[in-house]
């Protein structure tokens, strides 16, 4: 190690071999000369089964890349349901709190909490804080209890009540705050928080998203059918809202030139597919199913334009979806169905065409403009998107702007603690 460098402990939910951001933030750290090691649970997203090769009980320790990753038990979320949810985030914060001492061993100057859902990660990470007497930065993906309301997990007002006073306790015991959008901060100082501890911190996208010709990506393009091709890919949730997408593609069967590409999984995929069948939509749109991360870009240089939506939600109108560093990164033409921050993005970069969440009518007709560009605008827009990128998501500027964070909090820690 380096003089300067950390000894950093990430506590996450999900790592390796799932598909998160953190793996990538993770091997960031440690090109930069940090000493990283991650908490996380046993693999199960989004199948909702133990991957194969690890069993509850079975392979406590493994290693990514060299970065050392000690896990613990969890409740798999099987199918998605409510239950099964909250047994999966519950069984996580509570054996991860109790396992701490045994499976942590040694010091940590700072401890970096990735929250994509649940909160309750939290838990086991403030555990941590207190047993290591290391800062926590607590890097909110996604808000709560908003979120559980948008996504009708929980309707409650008596649990999202319960909830609220989880998330104020767990804030308050952060050094710091990272938001991966600027709205993020609003709700969260209404909770009591010091504005002064929020930092703003976008997503950037892995290296490997880069501008990338169609031509070399043989493979991919070999299983996609001809036409004008719009893609959405990433998780397929109650979140993306997925019946505009559907009631879209409907509208627009009659035009076999439009094909839509759905590349992904999640737990309303049993859904889209009955839809899909029972409005006689399987020429047209297409489930590709789940591939590696390192297949992204060529298949995103297939498409003509690259899909992302969310419902009409104020909680999701704050939200920037990750998929949209990935998609300006890699240089394409983007439709975006939201509000807020996403829309806002799409339309400052000049990268692509935006309409209003939850209107199939509307969706459908920004397909169709889409469509009737020339060639060269759709290209210039791309182009347009890359630059965006590199200026406000690049990822070494933000993997600095983090690694200036954490070492800020060590610092103070370690005044406080003269």
């Amino acid at each position: 190690m380096t003089a300067d460098a950390m000894r950093i402990l990430i506590v996450t939910q999900y790592f390796w071999p799932e598909n998160f951001r953190i793996n990538d933030v993770a091997l960031g750290l440690r090109e930069r000369g940090h000493e990283v090691t991650v908490y996380t649970g046993k693999p199960n997203y989004p199948d909702g089964r133990i991957f194969p090769g690890y069993g509850l009980l079975t392979r406590s320790r493994d290693s990514y890349q060299g970065i050392p990753v000690i896990r613990v038990p969890l409740v798999p979320r099987g199918a998605g349901g409510r239950l099964r949810l909250a047994l999966n985030y519950l069984s996580f914060a509570l054996l991860a709190s109790l396992l701490a001492p045994a499976r942590c061993r040694g010091g940590f100057d700072v401890i970096l909490v990735y929250e994509p859902s649940p909160i309750t990660i939290g838990i086991p990470a403030i555990v941590l804080g207190v047993l290591k007497k290391a800062p926590l930065l607590l890097w909110v993906q996604d808000l709560w209890p908003e979120s559980l309301s948008a996504t009708a997990a929980v309707r409650s007002p008596w649990v999202l009540k319960v909830v609220e006073r989880v998330v104020r306790g767990i804030y308050r015991r952060c050094a710091r705050i990272l938001v991966q959008s600027r709205a993020f901060a609003e709700p969260i100082t209404r909770l009591g928080i010091d504005a002064r501890r929020i930092v703003y911190l976008p997503n950037s996208a892995e290296a490997l998203y880069r501008p990338t010709q169609a031509a070399d990506a043989v493979a991919q393009a070999s299983e996609l059918p001809a036409g004008f091709r719009v893609m959405f890919a990433g998780n397929i949730g109650a979140a993306q809202d997925f019946e505009t997408i559907v009631s879209a593609a409907e509208r627009l069967k009659s035009l076999p030139d439009i094909q839509w590409l759905i590349i992904g999984d999640g737990r309303m995929l049993p859904w889209v597919t009955s839809e899909v069948a029972r409005r006689g939509l399987q020429h047209t749109v297409h489930l590709l199913g789940r591939h590696p991360v390192e297949a992204m870009p060529g298949f995103f240089a297939c498409a003509d334009a690259m899909l992302v939506t969310l419902k009409r939600d104020p909680i999701f109108a704050m939200t920037i979806p990750t998929k949209l560093q990935s998609y300006l990164a890699s240089a394409r033409p983007i439709i975006a169905a939201l509000d807020g921050e996403g829309a806002r993005i799409v339309a400052e970069a000049q990268a692509g065409l935006a309409c209003p969440p939850e209107n199939p009518a509307a969706l459908a007709e920004t397909v169709l403009a889409m469509q009737r560009l020339a060639p060269d605008a759709r290209a210039a827009m791309a182009l347009r998107g890359r630059t965006y990128f590199e200026a406000h998501f690049e990822r070494e500027t933000l993997l600095t702007r983090l690694d200036g964070c954490m070492k800020d909090a060590a610092m103070e820690a370690s005044r406080c603690a003269r």
